[in-house]
């Protein structure tokens, strides 16, 4: 491990000549919006991420609403309002529950959704008044959308267009999907509830008009394209994009992927990614979020983790918010790790999940007992 700063580009790039190295790959969505991949590339380092113009698409919940107006992309009604006065008024125009987001990065936990129109105020009050820090400086007020949600995922070198797999995430910190958003307490994938017809529908009406507008617009999209949908009476709609594969969900698209990763994200960077094909298998992975007590919000740091024989069962335990402690395993963060199985389908992959999950000492943490419920609901009644 290298202690690098990623907002000293120029410690990047220097970094990057010192290894000779091939590709970047930028994971979290900050150094995306930072533009850390426009110093690369003018330097020629190879990298997979989009510009920091093309990060709006994240970066910015208005940019995005904007350009979905613009193109003609499914989603839901929106007002972007930028003072505390023009959110009350555009509540108005919408009816309970009220959809409320901050319109910059907030890791994961900048939407509100208030059931009630004093409690939407008193949102957006915190909102305003510094709850998300400056991603909550705009607010972007938005129709409730009624569905299911789920993800799909797509690879693009701002032309060329491939999918990647879909999944589906649990926002809520408990079971039963209730309390605060967080970053993700799990996901599965793929998500049988995204059949191969809607697929097409939103690389149709959604992936494909999005990277033909940014090109047009002169912020050409190269990376994975995120979208988060709500599937509605409509059909699919776009909730909103992410500029990365994402966390829990890229721990379970990983267990699955068959093709060459790194080759795929090199063509990508390249602008080589026409012809390219991404293979997966045809198995279920599920992945349960192990978190530190007191998230999502301050979590408890310190607390000793034994992972025993978690893994003996062909589960994989990925770190998150770890550290070594005199040589003894720590949580360091809020969301610790994250338990992944695999199976025939979700009910089976839930199972070996959540007994590599119960193998594990981890008495200041704890985990949502029911990622997947949905899936094991259908498959049970099928």
């Amino acid at each position: 491990m290298v202690a690098l700063d990623v907002t000293d580009h120029a410690a990047v790039i220097a970094f990057c000549a010192d290894k000779t190295i091939g590709l970047v790959v930028i994971g979290p969505e900050a150094p995306l919006v930072d533009g850390l991949s426009d110093a690369l590339r003018a330097v020629g380092v190879p990298v997979f991420g989009p510009s920091q113009a093309a990060a709006q698409l994240e970066g910015s919940k208005g940019f995005t609403k904007d350009l979905c107006a613009r193109a003609g992309i499914p989603t839901a009604g929106y007002v972007r309002t930028s003072s505390l006065k023009e959110a009350r008024a555009a509540l108005t125009r919408f009816a309970p529950p009220y959809v409320l987001k901050a319109d910059g990065l907030a890791a994961g936990k900048g939407v509100v959704i208030a059931d009630t129109l004093a409690d939407a105020e008193a949102a957006l009050a915190d909102m305003f008044g510094g709850a998300f820090g400056s991603a909550g400086a705009e607010v972007v007020v938005e129709e409730f959308m009624a569905g299911e949600e789920a993800s799909f995922f797509a690879l693009t070198d701002g032309t060329a267009i491939i999918p990647f797999g879909s999944a589906q995430d649990h926002k809520r910190v408990g079971d039963g999907d209730v309390g605060p958003n967080t970053g993700g307490m799990g996901a599965y994938s793929p998500a049988p509830v995204l059949t191969a017809e809607l697929q097409t529908q939103v690389m149709a009406a959604i992936i494909e008009p999005t990277v033909r507008t940014m090109r047009e617009d002169g912020h050409p999209y190269s990376g994975v394209l995120y979208a988060g949908l709500m599937l509605t009476a409509d059909g699919p709609k776009l909730i909103e994009y992410n500029a990365r594969f994402g966390d829990p969900e890229c721990q379970v698209l990983m267990m699955r992927l068959e093709s060459d990763l790194a080759q795929i994200m090199l063509a990508c960077a390249k602008g080589e990614l026409a012809g390219v094909e991404a293979a997966f298998r045809a198995d279920t992975a599920l992945t349960v979020v192990m978190a530190a007590k007191g998230y999502p919000g301050t979590p408890e740091k310190g607390g000793a983790i034994g992972l025993g024989d978690a893994q003996s069962n062909g589960a994989k335990v990925f770190h998150a918010g770890t550290a070594l402690n005199d040589g003894a395993l720590v949580a360091n963060g809020g969301r610790v790790l994250n338990v992944t199985a695999t199976g025939a389908n979700v009910t089976e992959a839930q199972g070996r999940a959540y007994a590599a999950v119960d193998a594990i000492t981890f008495p200041s943490g704890f985990c949502r007992r029911d990622i997947g419920w949905r899936e094991v609901e259908r498959e049970g009644a099928a």
